[in-house]
């Protein structure tokens, strides 16, 4: 999901600079990203081994079930990222692999620990997780500007219906690894609720976040109406998800948890290959 957001990114501001897309630059920057990107998931395998190791999920990842020493880990993680960082800002620009570097330190530095202490750590997780987009877009235009903050919303604002719907399937294995989430609250009609109170407030937002490109002049009304009809139904299987405030404990909830989950790694692709579709190259502002 990095990779593709990013990609859009780069792929709209091609556009607007007014050259192709499809060109080398393109598979470089990407290739930065995807090392930086996997160098942050191993340091977080690696602060993470012991929690990871508690969980029905993640027990069997290579260094909570052993298969990858620390120092292994450490060495691949912090290697990747700072190559990454530096390749991306050799063969893109000095801000493409500093904010790269960010939302490295960001996503394991930051959110990684907060995990276990506040359920805060979601809302600050949300901004390196909604990076890759503007990363993509400074790696051909060197400077951030409005599109490209209206990416970075849109994948923020689409993180939280998302990450709470698996919050809620996996609540169980969260809590007995001692994570802090809105899902996880002991008391369990209180933990729907927020949870649920969350979850629509950000699906909303998400219809008029989704449409500022097309505000913004970066693409026609076609995707305008794409994107409304998209958001709509993301919406709709947030509502629907709101059904497991009637009760919590029901097998039933991990359904529409289980449901949204599906629906938001649909809802942004198609968002983005909407957008990439129906791109007018230029900015009106």
């Amino acid at each position: 999901m990095v990779v593709i957001t990013a990609a859009a990114g780069f792929y709209l501001a091609s556009l607007t600079s007014g050259i192709s897309p499809f060109n080398l630059g393109l598979i470089r920057a990407l290739a930065g990203i995807a090392v930086v990107t996997c160098g942050s998931s191993a340091l977080n395998q690696a602060l993470e081994r012991r929690t990871d190791a508690l969980m029905r999920r993640t027990s069997n990842r290579p260094m909570a079930a052993g298969r990858i020493s620390l120092a292994h880990g450490l060495l691949v993680g912090f290697a990747a990222i700072f190559l990454g960082s530096v390749y991306l800002a050799h063969v893109t620009n000095l801000l493409t692999g500093t904010l790269t570097l960010i939302t490295a330190v960001g996503y394991v530095g930051i959110y990684t620990p907060l995990k276990r202490i506040t359920v805060v750590n979601t809302f600050i997780g949300a901004f390196p997780g909604a990076l890759p987009p503007l990363i993509g877009w400074t790696a051909v235009r060197g400077v951030i500007e409005w599109p490209a903050v209206a990416l970075f919303a849109i994948l923020f604002v689409w993180q939280f219906p998302h990450f709470m719907a698996i919050g809620w399937m996996y609540r169980d294995d969260y809590a007995s690894a001692g994570i802090r989430l809105t899902p996880t609250q002991p008391d369990e009609v209180f933990a729907a609720r927020s949870t649920v109170i969350q979850s629509l407030f950000y699906a909303v937002l998400m219809v008029p976040v989704s449409i500022w490109p097309t505000w913004l002049g970066v693409t026609g009304s076609i995707y305008g109406v794409v994107a409304a009809v998209l958001s709509a139904g993301y919406l709709w299987y947030t509502i629907r998800f709101a059904r497991i405030t009637r009760n919590p404990t029901a097998p039933e909830s991990r359904t529409y948890a289980r449901d949204l989950l599906k629906a938001s790694v649909i809802y942004l692709p198609l968002l983005m290959a909407a957008m990439m579709l129906d791109a007018k190259g230029r900015l009106l502002f």
